[in-house]
């Protein structure tokens, strides 16, 4: 089932009722593309999250009925890829709530873990990333060049 903006963010609203301390979530994907407003939806929620506030978000989320898939990496990991360090300070600041700080992926960092995985989908969320965020092939590339596999 597609998860469109308003979706995630009530979804996320619900975590953040049974958190006790901030956490930082950085949508990574889809989901950051949907929740920059470049993409209408998503077909599941990604994130990469600081290693100190990981087990705390997939333990709410355990106890959090969603019936959506969630993946969750840890400190700037995207499916096989490994994000530089500051991808936390380039990301951009989504929503603030009470406990949760919901960030996404700079849009480069969006394209380049794209590249990394490369499937169909991937491949129309790298094209729309390019063209909504006016991206260039040398900051694409330049910056795939910090990231590894």
């Amino acid at each position: 089932m597609p998860l469109d903006k308003s979706a995630l963010l009530d979804f996320l609203e619900e975590v953040d009722k049974e958190l006790e301390a901030a956490i930082t979530l950085v949508a990574v994907g889809g989901t950051a593309l949907t929740l920059l407003d470049a993409k209408a939806s998503t077909m599941d929620v990604d994130f990469t999250i600081p290693s100190n506030d990981h087990a705390v978000f997939k333990e709410t989320l355990g106890r959090t009925p969603h019936g959506f898939k969630v993946h969750c990496w840890k400190d700037g990991t995207v499916f096989s890829q490994f994000l530089p360090d500051d991808y936390l300070m380039r990301s951009i600041l989504v929503k603030k709530m009470e406990h949760i700080h919901l960030r996404a992926l700079n849009p480069v960092d969006i394209v380049v873990t794209k590249i990394g995985r490369l499937d169909r989908r991937d491949i129309q969320d790298i094209e729309t990333a390019i063209r909504k965020f006016k991206l260039r092939k040398s900051q694409i590339v330049k910056r795939a060049k910090k990231s590894s596999m």
